[in-house]
């Protein structure tokens, strides 16, 4: 497709879908009735009609219509807030509208209402710039990797500027590819214009072709060159004097930037000195700073970034960022600070400083946390991964394949070891260099791109990500070996010599995989579709065309990296081999393909694989992530955090909790002891509470020593606890919960202690620590909490050695094996939904179901389908249990431990069998609390650090 046909598409998509929004009824869009659409809007211009492909247009817009918008929610304090926006105030307001309309071309009609709308809630959250000062107001936007954050803070910069905020800083990531993306973005949809100071005259680009008054062109002070940021030599003659023009900044987090900013505001733009401090400051100009990444380098958590050398690198030491944000802001008389942020878990709820006179107050979102509801056709890790829905991970796409042979099994071997140093040579496996699994990876590629060119998406960027290295040299010496094979299936395609193998080696994975994987698609998720079905004869004819115009590149932060999108008139193919410096957030467009292996630091890898979530309109089925088994774990831990926070803070918002009651509740959350040992390379301590929480134990030690010490703690808890009784059923509204297993009530608290301190949990599970679980108990039994247990032991459906007390026959349960090591068995999900509500009578229930309902809502992004929940989730049992609510009484005193004796798994061939003895297995039930009282816990940075540890 030219590049004109592409631009006959994008006209006719946009005029369709005006004529098609005015349908009271959305069902009756059918194709039928988008071609008689398509009619009406070549009779406006003919000329649409050159190269037009009615097919795309017609696929485009079906999608289109049937996307639905989560929706969004919000915890707000209006201390020191005047309410201000009308819609009178929105009256002529020319930045948000032709934004409105550049985005209208490109996204569905609910989506851009609901960004309109999900914008006027922040900036409404805002003060009103024109309100006489001093004010501030300091919030967070939360949304999803990759969800279209750019689309919000773009939105709001529109928005802000219309409503007349005068100066705009945009603090763009740390390094020069991200903050030339953005400006990029920015030039596109609030500029209007493309800033390049070299070009010799302006160029009009996205909202500038829609509204071309040179009136409102607002002003700018960074540019999209490499060199563009805010610095010496472009900030020579720059002054801001009190004009009716917004002014931008798209600056870097960078020490020397961000200083050389703050001393050029106190200089050029203050017009007056606080009486107390001397400082000086400015009262005529309202400001708003966007912090995108806002838990990256903006807070003060002590870490230290390093090169790729293992130097600290000086301009990126978080401390003195968050400092010069913070003075940057504490210089003007009206200001607002809105973070963005895709981690619910982000760092800015943990690390609060105290406010100080050169400083001013804390980043900390005082004002409002908003959280982002995500569009259907939106694909996060949830959707990818799955989430625990009971025994097992529901809702898991068929696109995730297990790489194996990068490395030899203990990890210091193979094409590339875990601790490989930058100097280290890949050996070569064949004649190609590289492992089997990563050329496969890239035949893939070449695959998904022929078959979107079949489907009339030539005209989109299609790309693929190398990531198994943070070393610049060795990132190189890969570029060469996939760019060598990429080439030499070129010359064989294109030449038809020696082609066959080549095609005989595509037509099996295509027969073998994609096949089978878009039928599955388009029966598992057919709102992302239609997937329409392509012969491997149609494939293999445009094959030569397609791996021709693959270009293979190094992407390691410089800006030249990311140029190439914004300049290409038709859909760039690119196989980007990267590193970490592929800057956090960088957007690869169309990404189809990804390779990664585990590079440095865990939490690096899990933001760089974060990259491949997002949207994937029309070719999700044709989307491969090649990664190891590890990092998918790693993942699926973090979806599951993820999603535990977001429901804290549905049943917050419920509450009318404030952002300080979340922080606080962000802040004592076990769901640290996942990200902390993430994230915080400085040896710190987190004081955490398990109130409200549920505690499993999914990673079981191996050692067959320790598989009877456990054994044996569970039998000194049976016989301390005395005689049990088969569980009771309990009544529900349609129906009983059954259960095959023994049940004790009453049971004194310190027999669970006792049996907390005999076990042995693995220092690798990721929140069952047996220490500070005892610990925690103890502590609340001092407010006369978690003094009488209930205690089951839960039975599952394997028959062979039951389990047999008092007459009573305990079934041992199966759980599938996630991953192993030598010394470490991991399950998904131990506790099935209905066990946590083994002590409550059908009122509590049914009151859990009630609170359950009351925050539910759809939200895909969170794979929330449409239908209202049928069964209490686990924080509305939790809640009830240790509140009650009318007619059912609270039991702050009554914990829950479950236990399970899981039959010994196979592991792989090979392995040493283990003998009969069951792996005991417990999840803990905290009832919700009251009461304060947090649990010490230090993370060891000792066991990270060996295994995870820069390989510098």
């Amino acid at each position: 497709m030219t590049s004109q046909a592409e631009a006959n598409k994008t006209s006719v998509i946009k005029i369709v879908q005006e004529l098609l929004a005015s349908e009271a009824d959305k069902s009756a869009i059918t194709p039928a009735l988008i071609g008689q659409k398509i009619d009406l809007a070549l009779m406006i211009n003919s000329g649409w009609g050159e190269g037009l492909d009615r097919n795309a247009v017609a696929d485009e817009l079906i999608r289109r219509f049937s996307v639905w918008c989560g929706q969004d929610t919000w915890l707000k304090s209006d201390e020191g807030h005047v309410p201000w926006l009308t819609p009178e105030r929105k009256k002529d307001w020319r930045y948000w509208q032709r934004y409105r309309e550049m985005q209208e071309a490109k996204l569905p009609w609910k989506a851009v209402d609901a960004l309109d709308k999900s914008t006027d809630r922040i900036l409404g959250m805002l003060e009103d710039p024109l309100r006489e000062g001093p004010w501030d107001r300091r919030g967070l936007v939360v949304g999803h990797v990759q969800s279209g954050k750019t689309s919000s803070y773009t939105g709001l910069i529109c928005k802000a500027a219309d409503a007349k905020y005068r100066i705009i800083i945009v603090l763009a990531g740390l390094h020069n590819n991200l903050r030339t993306q953005t400006q990029i973005r920015l030039d596109e949809g609030f500029l209007g214009f493309e800033t390049n100071p070299n070009a010799e005259s302006m160029r009009l680009v996205g909202v500038g072709k829609i509204d071309q008054d040179p009136s409102i062109r607002p002003n700018y002070a960074t540019n999209r060159t490499e060199k563009g940021d805010f610095i010496a030599s472009n900030i020579r003659n720059l002054g801001v004097s009190p004009e009716k023009l917004p002014w931008l900044f798209v600056v870097k987090k960078n020490k020397t930037v961000l200083n050389r900013l703050l001393k050029w505001i106190r200089t050029h733009v203050a017009d007056a000195t606080d009486p107390e401090t001397g400082r000086k400051i400015v009262t005529h100009l309202p400001l708003l700073i966007i912090d995108d990444e806002a838990d990256h380098a903006s807070v003060d958590t002590g870490e230290q970034f390093h090169d790729e050398n293992g130097k600290p690198e000086e301009d990126y030491e978080p401390k003195a960022i968050n400092g010069l944000i913070r003075r940057i802001l504490h210089s003007f008389h009206r200001k607002a600070y809105v973070g963005y942020t895709a981690t619910p878990f982000a760092n800015i709820f943990i690390h609060e400083r105290n406010d100080t006179k050169e400083e001013g107050p804390d980043l900390f979102p005082a004002a409002f946390i908003h959280s982002l509801g995500a569009p259907s056709n939106y694909i996060g890790p949830a959707r990818v991964f799955g989430l625990n829905n009971g025994e097992q991970r529901e809702g898991a796409l068929p696109l995730v394949c297990e790489v194996k042979d990068h490395c030899s099994d203990d990890g210091t071997g193979g094409w590339m070891p875990l601790g490989h140093k930058k100097t280290h040579v890949p050996p070569h496996p064949d004649e190609t260099g590289l492992p089997a699994s990563l050329q496969e990876a890239v035949d893939a590629f070449i695959l998904a791109c022929a078959a979107r060119q079949m489907r009339g998406q030539k005209g989109e960027h299609s790309s693929m990500l190398v990531h198994v290295t943070r070393f610049n040299d060795v990132q190189r010496e890969v570029h060469a070996r996939v760019e060598a094979l990429v080439r030499g299936m070129d010359q064989r395609l294109s030449r038809k010599i020696g082609h066959e193998p080549v095609l005989t080696r595509l037509k099996a994975l295509w027969d073998r995989d994609f096949v089978s994987t878009t039928a599955e698609m388009a029966e598992c998720l057919p709102e992302a579709g239609p997937y329409p079905a392509a012969s491997w004869e149609a494939i293999a004819e445009v094959l030569p065309q397609v791996v021709s115009e693959i270009s293979v590149r190094v992407i390691n932060g410089t800006a030249g990296d990311v140029l190439d999108y914004a300049d290409a008139a038709v859909g760039l193919k690119v196989i980007a081999v990267g590193g970490d410096k592929l800057a956090r957030g960088l957007t690869l467009e169309g990404l189809c393909t990804s390779y990664f292996l585990r590079a440095s630091q865990m939490y690096d890898t899990l933001m760089q694989m974060g990259r491949w979530f997002g949207y994937r309109p029309g070719y999700l089925d044709l989307c491969r992530l090649y990664t190891t088994s590890e990092l998918v774990e790693w993942f699926e831990h973090i979806a599951d955090a993820s999603e535990e926070l977001r429901e804290e803070f549905d049943m917050m918002v419920e509450s009318g909790g404030t952002p300080r009651d979340y922080g606080l509740k962000v802040r004592s959350h076990p769901v640290l002891m996942v990200t902390s040992r993430l994230k915080m390379r400085a040896a710190k301590s987190l004081f955490l509470s398990f109130s409200g929480h549920v505690i499993e134990t999914v990673s079981m030690h191996r050692q067959q020593k320790r598989i009877d010490s456990n054994y044996g703690a569970f039998l000194d808890l049976v016989s301390a606890m005395g005689r049990g009784k088969p569980i009771p059923e309990q009544e529900r509204p349609n129906g009983r919960d059954r259960w095959n297993g023994i049940v004790w009530t009453d049971v004194p608290h310190e027999h669970v202690t006792d049996f907390l301190g005999a076990y042995s949990t693995h220092p690798g599970a990721p929140k069952a620590n047996g220490q500070l679980l005892r610990e925690f108990i103890v502590s609340m039994v001092g407010d006369k909490e978690l003094t009488k247990w209930t205690v089951a032991l839960v039975g599952g459906s394997v028959e062979e050695n039951p389990f047999i007390l008092d007459g009573v026959k305990v079934q041992r349960a199966e759980r599938a094996v996630k991953s192993s090591s030598s010394d470490r068995y991991s399950i998904g999900r131990l506790l099935s939904p209905k066990d946590e509500g083994v002590d409550m009578d059908l009122a509590a229930w049914e009151a859990a179901l009630a609170e359950t309902r009351k925050v539910w809502k759809e939200e895909p992004g969170r794979l929330k389908n449409r239908t209202e929940p049928a069964v209490p989730n686990g924080p509305a049992l939790r809640k009830m249990r240790g509140y009650g609510a009318p007619g059912v009484p609270a039991h702050p005193e009554r914990g829950v431990l479950l236990i399970y004796l899981l039959e010994p798994p196979e592991f792989d061939a090979g392995d040493k069998p283990l003998e009969s003895t069951p792996f005991v297995a417990f999840g803990i039930s905290f009832p919700g609390s009251k009461s304060g009282k947090k649990v010490e816990y230090k993370v060891n940075n000792v066991l990270w650090e060996q295994e995870y540890a820069d390989a510098a």
